[in-house]
């Protein structure tokens, strides 16, 4: 079984802009909209000023670019200049392999390369992803936060289990191999819900995940499966907030939600749409600026 492979028929080029912490969630989203990976990075000393980066295929989706950027540019009121230069194909994937060794988080889990030679057995579980199409790939705070919260609330043996917006999969598939558990897999993106199947097939999960695109909440098969008793939320803060009370009309009594994809500085807000909903907070953990959350709805009383 191979992984889904992105190959690159046309010039690759890297885009970014540089805003104000406020603006970041929405010019990250601008970028995502057209580019196979976006990182998020500090663009001075005083955790202020954010450099967010894409690299895309040249001169492809240049008017859904523009509409994104004008929409984030209405949505913060903020207007950030798009630089751009010219990304060669073969040096990209090149860099992209270097930057992705094996990452090991937590006690329990390993995140490696498809370009890395396979090892057998060793006492961590092994999830193996496409480099070349690095997105959740275990590297970046939110998801090694999640990942780590997994490992918290583990002894709890939750057996409803949704991803909700799971990219790559790769919580999804976390938590189908600790807790060999069913997982649904569901975002609003069609290229992640393909390769979100392709990586549960590929590391053994094919019959524990079930992947569905759709639009959060509004899902059918969430719908259809009513409670449940551990969400993964990995998004940004501003949407995990506007979907607070869905979350809260879904979690089941006693169960629990991991948010993340916020920055440390939007702690406070996050957590105050979630309490309007009876959630408790449990423990909150900070990897670099990106904080994750571990809420629990309280057990029904007898």
């Amino acid at each position: 079984m191979t992984a889904i492979t992105r190959r690159h028929a046309t010039r690759l080029e890297t885009v970014h802009v540089t805003v104000p912490d406020e603006a970041v969630e929405a010019y990250e989203s601008a970028l995502a909209s057209v580019c196979t990976t976006v990182g998020i990075f500090e663009a001075d000393d005083t955790q202020t000023v954010w450099r967010i980066e894409g690299v895309k295929d040249a001169g492809i989706g240049e008017a859904t670019l523009m509409d994104a950027l004008a929409l984030a540019a209405a949505a913060t009121g903020i207007v950030a200049p798009l630089e751009r230069h010219e990304t060669e194909a073969e040096g990209w994937l090149a860099r992209t392999y270097e930057s992705f060794p094996e990452q090991q988080v937590g006690r329990r889990f390993a995140i490696r390369g498809t370009h890395l030679a396979a090892q057998a057995g060793g006492p961590r579980i092994t999830l193996t992803l496409d480099a070349g199409i690095a997105f959740g790939s275990g590297e970046h705070g939110s998801t090694r936060g999640c990942l780590r919260a997994l490992e918290r609330v583990a002894y709890r043996r939750p057996t409803r289990i949704l991803d909700l917006g799971c990219g790559s999969g790769i919580l999804a598939m976390a938590a189908a191999a600790l807790l060999h558990r069913p997982v649904l897999a569901v975002d609003i993106e069609p290229w992640s819900v393909r390769v979100a199947a392709q990586n549960a097939a590929m590391n053994g999960l094919r019959n524990q995940l079930v992947c569905r695109h759709g639009n959060g909440w509004r899902t059918p098969d969430i719908r259809a499966a009513g409670q449940f008793d551990l969400v993964f939320a990995n998004i940004l803060a501003r949407p995990l907030c506007m979907m607070a009370r869905d979350l809260g009309q879904h979690l089941a009594p006693g169960g629990t939600v991991i948010l993340a994809g916020l920055l440390d500085s939007q702690v406070r807000m996050v957590l105050a749409a979630h309490r309007r909903q009876g959630l408790v907070l449990e423990h909150q953990m900070v990897e670099g600026y990106w904080a994750t959350l571990i809420l629990r709805r309280p057990a029904a009383r007898a």
